[in-house]
C-alpha cells in the first residue's frame, strides 16, 4: 500500500478513487475546503488552482471583517488566491469512506509570493529558518475539550446554554467514564491513527464530559498539520457518535478552562536534542541541565510572549481562562518542572537528555495551532540568533519571581502586538501583524457591541 504521495505516483495512488478532498487553514484555524473530481485534481497539481480570498476576509462565522484587511472591505473584489497542493500532507479519512485528503498552501494573487497570512506558510518559513542554522524544530500538542450530548441544532435551540455534558462529575483519569462511550473512545483512537494523527494517549480530564489528548511528538510542520486536523477530526468523530465536541477555552465560569499546551525542542545536525548538554564546554549554560541553545530559545519566547499573546489567546473567551487560581498562567514566568508558570522547562534529571523540551502553557484549546507554533518558534529562533538573556529568573519553591502581567483582554493583547517595534513585528513581520491584529480588533468590536445575559440579569429590573 502506497502511503506517501509524490508527483510520480499520484495517479497510481488515486487509481481507485473518483473524488478528492482538499482544504486550506484560515486565520482561526478552521479548515476551509471542497471535494474535487479526481480528474480535476490531477490537472491542477502542477500549477495550482484558484481559491476565493474571502476565506481571509471573513471571521469564524463567515461575517466580513469590520476592519480594513486586504481581502475584505467595501472596495475588495475578492480575487482568487493561488492554492498549491501539498502532496506531503496526503492521508485518507477513515470516517468519510476513506476519501483521499490533501492540505494546501496559498500564494498571493498579485505578488506571486507565499501568502503572508497563510498559517501553514508561517510555520513552514520558521521551520526552514531553523534548518538553515542546523536545527530541526519539533513539537507536540495536548488538547483538552468538552463533549456534550448535543448537536449543532440542539445547541442553537437551547440558546447555547444549559447543555447536557457527555458524562457527569469530576472524573479525571477515569477508567469508568470512557466505558459509557466506548465506541467513541476507541474509534477516535484508531481512526486518528489511520488518519496519520496519532495520539500518544488520551484520557478523561476533571470536569463533566472533558477529555485530554496528547498528539504524537514530531517535526514541527507535520505537528502543526496534525494539531489542526485533530480539532476538526475530533468534532467530526463526535458527530458520528451523536454528540458534539467543543474546543472553547472556557465554557464554564466556575471550572478550569481547556488548554492547548504545546511542547517544543530542537534537534541538531547530529540528531541530538539541542536543548540538552552533550558537550560541557560548548553547550553548558549558567543554568544546570539546560543548554545555552535552550536558554536563548526560552529567553526569546519570554521576551516575545506579551506581544504574541493575541495568537496564543485569540478569542474574547480566551482571557476568561487566563485568570488566577485556575491552573492557567497570567504572567511572563517560567520554572523547571513547574506547572504554574507560562513556560515549563522539562530537562534532566526529571527527564532524559533526549526528552528535554519546553512546554508553552499559555495557549488554550481555541488556538490556531499553526500560528501558535510559528509564533513561539519564531521567538525562539530570534532568541538564539540575537543571544537573548532571560528577562526573569525561574520560579522555584517559595521564591516565585514573575515578569509582567499578561494582557487581561484581547483588546490589550492586540494593542501590545501592534506596537511599533514589538517582538511580534520583528519575528512575524509587519504584513502578518497588520492583518492579524485587524482580525482580532474585529472580534473585539463585535464583543463591545454585544448585549449579554450577564447584563440582562444584572440591570434589566433594578437599574
Amino acid at each position: 500500500m502506497i502511503d506517501t504521495a509524490t508527483n510520480d505516483n499520484i495517479e497510481q495512488l488515486l487509481a481507485n478513487d473518483n473524488k478528492v478532498k482538499v482544504a486550506v487553514v484560515d486565520t482561526d484555524g478552521l479548515l476551509r475546503g471542497k471535494v474535487m473530481h479526481k480528474d480535476k485534481f490531477l490537472q491542477i497539481i502542477a500549477d495550482g488552482f484558484g481559491f476565493c480570498s474571502v476565506v481571509f476576509g471573513w471571521d469564524i462565522l463567515d461575517k466580513l471583517y469590520s476592519t480594513d484587511v486586504e481581502f475584505g472591505g467595501d472596495d475588495c473584489q475578492y480575487p482568487d488566491l493561488l492554492a498549491k497542493v501539498d502532496l506531503s500532507s496526503y492521508r485518507r479519512i477513515p470516517w468519510e469512506h476513506n476519501i483521499p485528503f490533501f492540505l494546501l498552501y496559498l500564494v498571493h494573487p498579485t505578488t506571486n509570493q507565499p501568502l503572508y497570512c497563510c498559517p501553514r506558510t508561517c510555520l513552514r518559513q520558521v521551520v526552514d529558518d531553523f534548518k538553515e542554522i542546523g536545527y530541526t524544530a519539533l513539537s507536540g500538542v495536548e488538547f483538552e475539550f468538552f463533549c456534550f450530548q448535543e448537536t449543532a441544532s440542539s445547541v442553537v435551540e437551547k440558546g447555547h446554554t444549559n447543555l447536557s455534558p457527555l458524562t457527569v462529575g469530576m472524573c479525571g483519569y477515569s477508567l469508568l467514564r470512557p466505558a459509557q462511550n466506548q465506541d467513541f473512545y476507541y474509534n477516535a483512537f484508531d481512526w486518528l491513527k489511520e488518519f496519520k494523527v496519532d495520539m500518544e494517549s488520551w484520557h478523561t480530564e476533571t470536569g463533566p464530559g472533558v477529555f485530554e489528548a496528547a498528539i504524537a511528538y514530531t517535526e514541527a510542520k507535520e505537528a502543526g498539520d496534525r494539531a489542526t486536523l485533530f480539532k476538526t477530526a475530533m468534532k467530526q468523530i463526535a458527530l458520528k457518535h451523536g454528540f458534539m465536541a467543543s474546543f472553547m477555552a472556557k465554557p464554564y465560569q466556575d471550572m478550569p478552562g481547556c488548554s492547548g499546551h504545546m511542547h517544543f525542542s530542537l534537534k541538531n545536525k547530529d540528531g541530538k536534542n539541542a536543548f540538552a548538554i552533550w558537550d560541557e564546554e560548548a553547550d553548558k549554560s549558567h543554568i544546570p541541565n539546560m543548554s545555552i541553545t535552550m536558554v536563548r530559545f526560552l529567553a526569546g519566547v519570554l521576551h516575545g510572549l506579551p506581544s504574541i499573546l493575541a495568537v496564543l489567546a485569540p478569542t474574547i473567551n480566551s482571557y476568561k481562562r487566563l485568570v488566577e487560581n485556575y491552573w492557567a498562567p497570567v504572567t511572563v514566568s517560567w520554572g523547571i518542572e513547574n506547572r504554574l508558570g507560562a513556560v515549563r522547562v522539562i530537562c534532566p534529571p526529571t527527564s532524559s537528555k533526549s526528552a528535554a523540551r519546553l512546554e508553552m502553557r499559555v495557549s488554550g484549546a481555541d488556538i490556531n495551532p499553526h500560528l501558535v507554533m510559528a509564533a513561539v518558534l519564531k521567538c525562539g529562533y530570534w532568541g538564539i540568533k540575537t543571544k537573548q538573556e532571560l528577562p526573569v529568573d525561574a520560579m522555584a519553591g517559595s521564591y516565585q519571581p514573575k515578569g509582567q502581567r499578561l494582557a487581561r483582554t484581547l483588546q490589550e493583547a492586540v494593542a501590545t502586538m501592534a506596537e511599533e517595534g514589538s517582538v511580534a513585528r520583528t519575528v512575524l513581520g509587519d504584513d502578518f501583524v497588520n492583518h492579524y491584529t485587524k482580525t482580532r480588533q474585529h472580534e473585539w468590536n463585535l464583543w463591545q457591541n454585544a448585549v449579554t445575559d450577564y447584563e440582562r440579569r444584572r440591570y434589566m429590573e433594578l437599574v
